[in-house]
């Protein structure tokens, strides 16, 4: 199976800006576009579709917690159907833009405190997972986890690593408020390990196995141009060129 190089995009709203997604795009294949809840506007959205599109990269949705304040990233106690229909809601934004440009969605993959609460609260993987079934599409998700357990009952999954987060002894990313600065050739030394030895290190040092069928570079690293295109170049002879 060919390698997937994703980025989390259009998390801009208004005047402001986050993430270079124009430096970005040429170097990844799929696109995790925010819808709303804690990033991103309309015009962002289409935007950053219509910016896919010219790269021939494919979009997915990237919901959230309704946490624009805490972009995302801060945990969210909510009823089971609440949360679910919250998913359902931002894809079907995301949708409409794709459907706009004469694309389809290609993925689910949560933001965040969401994505890191569905590895351990059935309630939270549920309403992803039910989310993904309404529209058809696959997620992205975390080997070790409830995305491994849940997921796979509803849909197909895709696994995913980090090129620029750090890991926990359990094989999780470490997901921190900001990101800091990761130099290119320790991204890449990350991820090649996954590829071939199908093992990542955690900062404990302990090697954890995993499988890596998408790779993602995250668009606000301070350094998050020269990583994509450093990894993009380590994972080039494993893309899978009709893929997009």
């Amino acid at each position: 199976m060919g390698i997937d190089i994703n980025c989390d995009m259009g998390e801009a709203y208004s005047i402001y800006t986050c993430g270079d997604d124009e430096a970005i795009m040429p170097y990844i294949t799929s696109a995790n576009v925010a819808c709303g809840f804690h990033a991103s506007d309309p015009g962002v959205m289409h935007a950053t579709v219509v910016l896919a599109k010219e790269h021939g990269v494919k979009v997915g949705a990237h919901p959230s917690f309704p946490d624009r304040d805490g972009f995302g990233r801060r945990y969210m106690k909510m009823d089971r159907k609440e949360l679910r229909d919250a998913i359902i809601y931002q894809c079907g934004a995301l949708k409409g833009f794709l459907e706009m440009e004469g694309m389809t969605l290609n993925h689910l993959k949560p933001h965040g405190a969401l994505y890191g609460a569905a590895w351990i609260d059935e309630d939270v993987a549920t309403a992803c997972a039910e989310a993904a079934q309404v529209f058809g599409v696959p997620m992205y998700g975390t080997t070790g986890t409830m995305h491994e357990t849940i997921w796979p009952k509803y849909t197909d999954v895709v696994w995913e690593i980090f090129a620029d987060l750090d890991y926990d002894d359990e094989g999780r990313c470490i997901i921190t408020r900001e990101h800091k600065s990761v130099a290119p050739e320790q991204a890449v030394e990350q991820i090649m390990r996954v590829v071939k030895d199908g093992v990542i290190r955690s900062v404990n040092g302990k090697d954890v196995p995993t499988k890596a069928e998408t790779i993602c570079v995250h668009s606000d690293t301070p350094s998050a141009v020269a990583v994509a295109k450093a990894v993009r170049q380590a994972v080039d002879p494993y893309i899978e060129r009709n893929g997009g």
